[in-house]
């Protein structure tokens, strides 16, 4: 059985030997990198199980690395911060992270979060998975054959999650992590609505019925 990789991407010694230890120990191979340039090299030619990502690097912004990285993998992204405001926790869900830890952390939390998450494989070329779906993002909005589907900035946010995240079920309160913003999304229960919005316009320009209910639970994108 292949040993599951996890790459960290931070510029302190220190705390990269504390989290290279702890995750050793929990029994993950773990490759540590403390510039973007590094890191990013490294991901584009493997395919990790996870990434930690500082966002105060020497080289580049974190937030700016994971929109890179979004172009071509759905690797699961923790993010590692000292920053401790809301805003921050949005914007890096909003642009595709999956959990963050804030600085000072307990290493038995962040071998949690990574055992929790890892389990999700990493699938390469999420959005230029065009010939596939037919479907594409420009602008804040999707396309299909040219047609533009005309969502809205939250069904945008709700299609984008699922679409960089092909075959993982999401719930209707992770969904709502993508539109924090949105005072027309505090309650679970609108996502049904939303989605079913989003489906109304993918047949309207005749693109592939790829959201999926998974009762009980949520809602996944599969490409067909």
């Amino acid at each position: 059985m292949t040993t599951a990789q996890v790459v960290i991407i931070e510029d302190e010694k220190a705390i990269a030997d504390t989290l290279i230890h702890t995750l050793e120990i929990g029994g993950f191979a773990v490759h540590w990198f403390a510039t973007a340039g590094e890191g990013l090299e490294y991901i584009k030619n493997n395919m990790p199980a996870l990434l930690i990502l500082d966002i105060g690097l020497p080289d580049a912004n974190g937030f700016e690395l994971c929109k890179k990285i979004r172009e071509f993998s759905a690797v699961p992204i923790i993010f590692l911060t000292a920053r401790n405001d809301e805003i921050d926790r949005v914007v890096g869900l909003e642009i595709g992270a999956d959990d963050y830890v804030t600085k000072p952390f307990s290493p038995r939390e962040v071998l949690a979060r990574v055992k929790l998450r890892h389990s999700k494989p990493a699938i390469k070329a999420s959005i230029s998975l065009k010939p596939v779906s037919g479907l594409y993002a420009e602008n804040f909005d999707y396309y299909f054959q040219n047609q533009a589907l005309t969502l809205t900035a939250l069904e945008f946010k709700l299609l984008d999650k699922l679409i960089t995240h092909p075959r993982q079920v999401f719930s209707r309160e992770q969904l709502l992590l993508s539109a924090q913003n949105h005072q027309d999304a505090i309650y679970a229960r609108n996502v049904d609505s939303h989605i079913k919005a989003i489906r109304t316009k993918l047949r309207a320009v005749s693109a592939p019925a790829c959201i999926h209910t998974k009762r009980g639970f949520g809602y996944y994108y599969e490409f067909t």
